[in-house]
């Protein structure tokens, strides 16, 4: 067995990745990739799905952030892809890394402006999609009833 060099951290797509693990395992380290999109790219590109991320070189990992920010030039399906009908553009997008949580932020800051049911729940800071809030989402300032107003009512009795 030929002993090749590993590097031991790769710097992807402004993401620090250990380079002992497979390609398509390495690459769900990077916010906006998962499971799914990194097996799209590792078998899109012309590396084996068995390499390690750290055995390539300068110009393969290039490549290879070239795959995962350009996914429509590399014959990704666009159902892979995190950003579908985009709000502004209503093309098919995939963002990753800050670019990712920066789109996030101005949704939710969209959501909270034009007064959606949405966009109010993410200001009071309750669950946004359907979940019961009985016994789950309890802790922080909510609405609700508050500890002071309840031993308040007590002392009166």
């Amino acid at each position: 067995m030929s002993e090749e060099k590993i590097q031991e951290i790769v710097r992807l797509s402004r993401t620090d990745l250990d380079g002992h693990r497979r390609i398509s395992e390495a690459l769900t380290s990077i916010k906006g990739v998962g499971k799914r999109y990194a097996n799209a790219v590792a078998k899109t590109s012309r590396f084996s799905m068995d390499q390690k991320i750290g055995a390539l070189s300068d110009e393969e990992r290039d490549e290879l952030e070239q795959i995962i920010k350009n996914p429509e030039e590399n014959g990704i399906p666009s159902f892979l892809r995190n950003r579908r009908r985009d709000h502004e553009t209503g093309e098919d997008n995939h963002l990753i890394g800050p670019d990712l949580e920066l789109k996030e932020d101005f949704d939710i800051r969209r959501l909270k402006e034009t007064g959606t049911y949405r966009g109010w729940r993410h200001k009071i800071g309750l669950p946004v999609r359907g979940q019961k809030t009985q016994s789950s989402f309890r802790s922080g300032a909510k609405v609700g009833v508050s500890r002071s107003r309840v031993k308040a009512e007590e002392e009166e009795e």
